[in-house]
């Protein structure tokens, strides 16, 4: 779910993994994708997907460090 989000609105995406400094990263790379694809036409537009990018990476990350938690307990018998 997190995925999709991550196309379609990567600060909610980044939002819900409740990463304040990414997300607002995230808000400027997208906000300035938005108006340089406004602005120049989408010539510029590139931006945005950088936002895209840096989103699903920061879903990623989470992900992966939910994964590790469970493994960390497993092994501790948590």
């Amino acid at each position: 779910m997190r995925y999709i989000l991550a196309v379609l609105i990567p600060p909610l995406a980044v939002l819900t993994t409740g990463r304040i400094f990414q997300l607002l990263f995230n808000v400027i790379l997208t906000a300035l994708g938005i108006v340089l694809f406004v602005f120049s036409f989408g010539a510029l537009g590139l931006v945005y997907i950088l936002a895209i990018i840096h989103a699903i990476l920061v879903v990623r990350s989470y992900n992966q460090d939910k994964r590790d938690e469970r493994l960390v307990r497993a092994v501790r018998g948590d």
